[in-house]
């Protein structure tokens, strides 16, 4: 049986099986694995079996879907390969794949960042800044403000004209 087992610190040796055909992966309670981490998304990605091959798909996360280090939208996920989602880390096993491959040993919880280069408190040098915690835009939120705003000085024109006219 696919699975997939967590190597970031701190949620080191859970693993979760992939039973089913599609597995959703994030940071709520509905989603069939769920890692409680701020990093990841709260419908982070799914993982869906089509025949032979394990598809990782990403669903508009916030911090990103990588495999081996590299941003993905929708991609084939082979097993030893290292699954991240913001912050965490996870390599792929299958009963054929986990077998044949050896352990691999993960120092850092984001591409290019080693655990033992970080000091308690110390950021990381070469972190990109927007790497983690990315604010989505939002465009909606933006309208109804604009709205808001013209609805509300014409209110306010309202108010005045009608002050003027009865005085």
């Amino acid at each position: 049986m696919a699975k997939l087992v967590v190597l970031t610190e701190g949620f080191a040796g859970r693993s979760y099986d992939l039973k089913g055909e599609k597995t959703t992966i994030g940071r709520v309670e509905d989603n069939a694995f769920q890692i409680p981490e701020p990093s990841v998304s709260s419908h982070h990605c799914e993982i869906q079996f089509r025949g032979a091959d394990c598809m990782v798909r990403d669903l508009d996360s916030t911090n990103g879907t990588f495999i081996n280090g590299e941003r993905v939208k929708e991609a084939a996920l082979k097993p030893g390969q290292v699954l991240q989602l913001g912050g965490i880390q996870l390599r792929f096993e299958d009963e054929k794949g986990a077998a044949a491959k050896p352990k691999q040993v993960v120092e850092s919880t984001h591409p290019g960042v080693k655990l033992s280069s970080l000091e308690p408190g110390a950021k990381p040098a070469n972190l990109p800044t927007d790497a983690l915690f990315r604010k989505k835009s939002n465009k909606i939120n933006l309208a109804f403000t604009v709205a808001g705003i013209v609805l509300g000085v014409i209110v306010v024109g309202l108010l005045l004209w009608a002050i003027i006219r009865a005085g």
